[in-house]
């Protein structure tokens, strides 16, 4: 009984975004430092029958990134619906599932690789439910939408399992790409979504920003034909092409969601440098068949860039905003956090471009400034995510 009420009145079980923002800043730092003791000094940080390079990619996709999905999304699903999701003991119980199968691996070769595949898997479901659940309730059919790509990341998880357990490294590739496709696909949609909104509240004077619905419904039938030509026709003109339209299509847009007072507010900045980093990595998907450069450095502009930054800045002002702290004035720290982050999301793709016979020492310079950032980040929301909520609670 003393328990199950600790459980249910704990600050950081509250709310979903709590523990798992909690979970993804401090994971972003151990698998970043790990990586590194893979890259620079060969270990193997899941045992010889996991490759590292897949290791890597699955953690940040499908460890770290979902995390953050998944305090987004629980914690957004009760503002569209005004109907409680997950908190107390199941909460705790869905973010202990998601940490098993993130420590089992690291036994190695001493445990067997299918036990963190199923309970990485029954996570990705239980999540799907649990942000399912009260958007049924309310009949809020717009929000199926966000709903389908969550759908879709567990299928995709599934995949990459079914490659590495079956030998198969090109399944296994195949998941991991299908699952930084969604996850893409989702920036893509709750940035439109927020935004320009945020942008226009959050500057000094009055903007209006330019957006189209015509450009929305291009910039969906482009990505989902990107998609699908990248992954699973393997036409590299095509999806160069497709690849050039976007990267046109999103410039357009992010060029009418500019002003200059957003350079003045980190919250705000880190979410235009990070759809910034989207539009640059199609572009060097679109001259990727004439130019020799790996197609890592696309991949990491929409990753590490992309994704790590949007994630960073949008875990921030949930965090600030539903913990009732003043979003006009955030910690100072969290300029830094952003800074680091773009700043390696440039060694990671940029300076390769110019000095590719550094290319392994941009690589560690950019694995510190994330592992650098990212430790900052957790010890600046430590506090605002384990404190009750500094105004009269909404239930964060």
């Amino acid at each position: 009984m003393i328990v199950s009420t600790i459980f249910r009145t704990a600050p950081i079980l509250s709310l979903g975004f709590r523990p798992f923002f909690l979970l993804a800043t401090g994971y972003a730092v151990v698998v970043s430092l790990l990586w590194y003791a893979a890259y620079a000094h060969g270990w193997l940080p899941a045992g010889a029958g996991y490759p590292p390079v897949l290791w890597h990619a699955h953690e940040m996709v499908f460890g770290y990134s979902i995390a953050v999905v998944a305090g987004f999304l629980l914690t957004a699903a009760r503002n569209w619906t005004d109907r409680p999701t997950v908190h107390g003991l199941p909460l705790a119980g869905l973010a202990l599932l998601w940490l098993a199968a993130r420590g089992l691996p690291l036994a190695g070769d001493a445990g067997p690789v299918w036990l963190p595949a199923v309970l990485d898997c029954c996570f990705g479901l239980l999540l799907c439910v649990a942000v399912s659940v009260p958007i049924y309730q309310a009949r809020m059919w717009p929000q199926m939408a966000v709903v389908s790509k969550l759908v879709l990341l567990p299928v995709s998880n599934g995949l990459f399992y079914t490659g590495l357990l079956g030998g198969d490294p090109q399944i296994a590739r195949l998941g991991i790409m299908c699952g930084i496709y969604l996850l893409l696909s989702l920036v893509l949609m709750i940035g439109r979504r927020v935004i320009p909104g945020f942008i226009e509240r959050g500057v000094d004077r009055p903007v209006q920003l330019r957006n189209s619905a015509g450009v929305d419904r291009t910039a969906l039938v482009l990505f989902v034909a990107f998609a699908v030509v990248d992954l699973f026709v393997g036409q590299a003109v095509w999806a160069a092409a497709l690849a050039g339209a976007l990267s046109a299509v999103h410039a357009w847009r992010l060029s009418g969601w500019h002003a200059i007072g957003l350079w003045k507010k980190p919250l705000l900045w880190v979410l235009y440098l990070a759809y910034a980093f989207i539009v640059f990595g199609f572009a060097l998907k679109a001259v990727q068949p004439w130019y020799p450069y790996p197609g890592s450095f696309a991949l990491h502009a929409f990753a590490y860039g992309g994704i790590g930054l949007m994630t960073a800045g949008m875990l921030s002002r949930v965090s600030l905003g539903h913990t009732g702290h003043d979003l006009r004035h955030p910690p100072r720290a969290l300029a830094i956090v952003y800074g680091l982050l773009a700043f390696g999301g440039l060694l990671r793709v940029v300076a390769p471009l110019f000095v590719p016979g550094l290319y392994g020492t941009w690589v560690v310079m950019a694995l510190m400034s994330w592992a650098g950032a990212f430790a900052l980040l957790f010890y600046t929301l430590l506090p605002v995510l384990t404190s009750p909520r500094v105004t009269p609670s909404d239930g964060g």
